[in-house]
């Protein structure tokens, strides 16, 4: 299974974003509206960071549970890992554990074209395990005796 897959069973290609000078308060309020846990942080439509929910938690661990007029460039990841369309799920997941992130930037090319969780993962891989059973039972249902 293939990252671009995970895309198409995720059905979403709305891809929610911030920009660096805009507040926490002004994310945390979109995170919560959109009931997710990252944004992508777009100067003039293009990728300049990635901010989490782990990035703010960490945030206010370092400056006080008051983050509501901190921009979201002091916060967020400049560097994200990034997965493409063709990089298979093992690599995605692999990725993500061993870096201890919950979530990927898929880029086609300079192309920014969503973002996948480790939830999504989850879900794409169960859907396509049921598939492959059913197939299975199938196969065996028309065996020849």
């Amino acid at each position: 299974m293939l990252i671009r897959e995970i895309l198409a069973v995720k059905g979403s290609s709305d891809i929610y974003s911030a920009k660096p000078d805009e507040t926490i308060a002004d994310v945390v309020k979109r995170m919560a509206e959109h009931n997710i846990g990252s944004l992508v942080v777009l100067d003039k439509g293009v990728m300049v960071g990635f901010i989490t929910e782990r990035d703010i938690m960490r945030g206010m661990a370092a400056k006080g549970c008051s983050l509501a007029e901190v921009k979201v460039s002091e916060l967020m990841g400049k560097e994200p890992f990034i997965g493409a369309p063709e990089d298979s799920v093992d690599y995605a997941r692999d990725v993500m554990t061993k870096n201890r992130i919950s979530h990927l930037v898929v880029m086609d090319n300079d192309k920014l074209i969503g973002v996948i969780s480790l939830h999504d993962i989850a879900k794409a891989s169960l859907k396509y395990a049921h598939y492959e059973n059913e197939l299975l039972k199938r196969y065996i249902k028309h065996w020849p005796e």
